[in-house]
């Protein structure tokens, strides 16, 4: 007993007095730091005898604030992460997880578009607003109180990725109101004066003084609903008091450090592996060591661009907690992730008539869209006036605009919706995962980031773009496949990593965006992915041999895809080499998404929703559900380049934010629906 009480001690003096002496250490570091060089010895004077010398100001009234923010920021995100952690039972749960950052920054985006100020308080209300209303959209969304692990993390995902979208449209379409905001929502401690800690404090204050009065509500609430009722704790009261707490914590630091993720995961996964379980003390070693990530993150941001031209200290806090939230993944999959319940919606058998008729009706639809596209320009849909032009050569302007620019990027479209839809149906069948699909699992982040390395810092022509693409994606298929392998594929798991495989790669291309000094809108455009001047080049070059080569294969072998779904038992009972075909398809999965990424851009949710609707309209695992999926993904493709450049005329939103603003409420409704569904 006595050596236990003298290591627990032990541990808390370590945890508490060296981390506080770490903290110490990395903020002297951190106001060294910057493009004029200050003396250590000067930097020293300046906090604790003041002069009236540049010198002096520089590290009062710029780094000083800076490296506080930090502090504060970190403390206060790391707090809302330990929060959420208990009030949803979810080890992986944060504010950048469960989509409450993404909520809170659309929300303050929106405002500085159609509000004349978003600064102080209005900024914090609005961030609070959008914040409470991500996290209980969310939370409704996951099943509430019952809600799984995973069903939590997915719905933030995806989430995420509607604000995401969402904000990105406003970006583009109002570059001159929301100037500088995009550093700003990479996150971002930059500070001229010291307004922002001003501001930020009192309300952090009232924040961790607020969680720490009810630390001994969520020991019990630990010890499940039950026993904490039983104990006389209110739970639902508990857990609106919490939410609420963590909530308006994460919107204070979104207010003025902008979206700031992953430090929420870290810092009390870190207190919680030193063996502190009483909230009391996880709320205080929070604190102190979010402030620590954070700071070390900003430190290792300045050292890794000596120019100091600001690399956002969120993606490098992404480029480390990606990595860690994998690893938490892996520890915890028996424990919280095991099962292999997989269906969201298997699909029901329809009839064979209707059965019959399906690939005719929707080879009419495309046919009808894209000639509809062909049709529809600045001046509304002209069908007869293009029919007349095009067959009649009634006008030539017309019949140039239809079949020179218009037609090319329809089929671009068209054919990049095809191979997206292919990717997803191979993914779904042979991880036997209907989450499964190129941007759910990482492939397409990572294409995008070998794309934008070999566009935009490699001195090469845009010619090698897929090259850059097809070695991004394969990187990141391998690592999703080894950790899959140990993993034993289970689906939920895949899921969860391909979300720290994305965020990784999404790091990596906002460093990428940042250092390349690239135009706002135009990166956030090939981003969200378009099919904007897409020509008979990029139809040629980069989709011809994929659909010509790669399709017919994926089709010839489909019949192994419908095998490795039946499970691996039931396959290696069937002879087929389950390890090897799986990693074979996963592949040539990759392979075809690389293929699309390469020409219109990081396009998600094509390949998850097209072989689900396919799933509706002819079952589980019917022999007609490859084409029906490869032609939904090309309507579905097209119908969104026709809607992207027709709805806000003479603008143009990106095809992939249409896709996006579609895609996510159709996946969140699929959830809702699934009330069967657990992981």
């Amino acid at each position: 007993m006595v050596t236990k009480t003298k290591t627990y001690i032990g541990r808390t003096v370590l945890t508490f007095g060296g981390g506080t002496v770490l903290l110490l250490l990395l903020l002297f570091i951190h106001m060294n730091q910057g493009s004029v060089s200050i003396a250590p010895k000067t930097i020293l004077e300046a906090i604790f005898a003041p002069k009236d010398v540049l010198e002096h100001h520089t590290i009062r009234y710029l780094r000083m604030p800076r490296a506080v923010i930090g502090v504060l920021a970190g403390g206060a995100l790391a707090v809302s992460g330990a929060l959420l952690q208990t009030i949803t039972k979810n080890p992986l749960a944060s504010a950048s997880t469960l989509g409450i950052h993404s909520g809170s920054y659309f929300a303050v985006v929106f405002a500085s578009v159609f509000i004349s100020s978003t600064s102080g308080w209005s900024g914090l209300l609005v961030a609070f607003v959008g914040g409470i209303l991500t996290a209980v959209l969310v939370y409704t969304l996951a099943g509430v109180a019952n809600a799984s692990p995973v069903k939590m993390v997915l719905a933030g995902m995806v989430v995420t990725m509607m604000f995401s979208a969402f904000t990105s449209m406003l970006q583009i379409f109002f570059e001159n109101e929301t100037a500088g905001l995009f550093l700003w929502g990479s996150g971002t401690l930059v500070q001229n004066n010291w307004e922002g800690v001003q501001f930020t404090y009192p309300f952090i204050f009232v924040g961790m003084v607020g969680s720490l009065l009810i630390a001994r509500s969520l020991d019990l609430f630990q010890l499940g609903d039950e026993v904490a009722t039983g104990l006389g704790q209110n739970i639902e009261r508990t857990r609106i008091i919490t939410i609420t707490l963590a909530v308006f914590l994460t919107a204070v630091t979104v207010s003025v450090v902008g979206p700031i993720g992953f430090v929420g995961i870290i810092a009390p996964h870190l207190i919680k592996l030193l063996g502190f379980q009483k909230h009391y003390l996880v709320i205080l070693g929070s604190f102190l060591w979010g402030a620590i990530v954070l700071i070390g993150a900003d430190v290792l941001a300045r050292i890794l661009d000596p120019t100091f031209s600001e690399l956002p200290v969120g993606a490098i806090t992404a480029f480390i907690g990606a990595p860690w939230l994998i690893f938490l993944i892996m520890r915890k999959q028996n424990k919280n992730y095991s099962s292999k319940d997989t269906g969201i919606l298997a699909g029901q058998i329809k009839s064979v008539k209707f059965q019959r008729w399906i690939i005719p009706i929707l080879v009419a639809i495309a046919l009808l869209t894209l000639f509809i596209g062909i049709s529809t320009g600045n001046k509304g849909i002209q069908l007869v006036e293009t029919f007349q032009a095009i067959f009649m050569n009634n006008d030539t302007f017309i019949k140039n605009m239809a079949l020179d620019l218009r037609l090319p990027r329809l089929l671009v479209a068209a054919g990049s919706g095809i191979l997206l839809a292919i990717s997803g149906y191979i993914f779904q069948g042979v991880l036997r995962n209907p989450l499964a699909d190129p941007s759910v699992i990482g492939i397409t982040s990572g294409a995008g980031v070998g794309a934008m390395i070999f566009l935009f810092i490699g001195s090469v022509s845009a010619v090698w773009v897929p090259v850059g693409a097809f070695t991004g994606a394969i990187i990141a298929f391998l690592i999703v496949m080894v950790l899959a392998y140990r993993a034993d594929f289970q689906p939920a798991l895949l899921a969860l990593l391909g979300i720290g495989v994305s965020a990784f790669g999404s790091a990596i291309i906002q460093i990428i965006v940042v250092r390349s000094d690239m135009a706002v809108a135009s990166a956030l455009t090939w981003l969200s992915g378009t099919t904007y001047a897409k020509s008979w080049t990029e139809l040629l070059y980069y989709l011809v041999g994929p659909l010509i080569i790669l399709v017919p294969i994926v089709f010839l072998i489909s019949d192994r895809i419908h095998t490795l779904a039946l499970g691996d038992d039931t396959a290696k009972g069937l002879g087929l080499p389950v390890l090897k075909t799986r990693f074979y398809l996963a592949l040539l999965a990759s392979i075809v998404a690389a293929a699309s990424v390469a020409t219109v851009g990081t396009i998600g949710f094509v390949g998850l929703i097209a072989p689900h609707v396919a799933r509706m309209l002819l079952g589980p695992a019917h022999k007609q559900l490859f084409m029906t999926s490869a032609l939904l993904g090309g309507v579905f493709l097209m119908i969104a380049d026709v809607l992207s450049r027709t709805l806000l005329v003479p603008k143009e939103i990106p095809s992939g934010i249409i896709i996006a603003i579609i895609g996510a409420p159709y996946f969140l409704w699929l959830m809702n629906r699934s009330n069967k569904w657990k992981m």
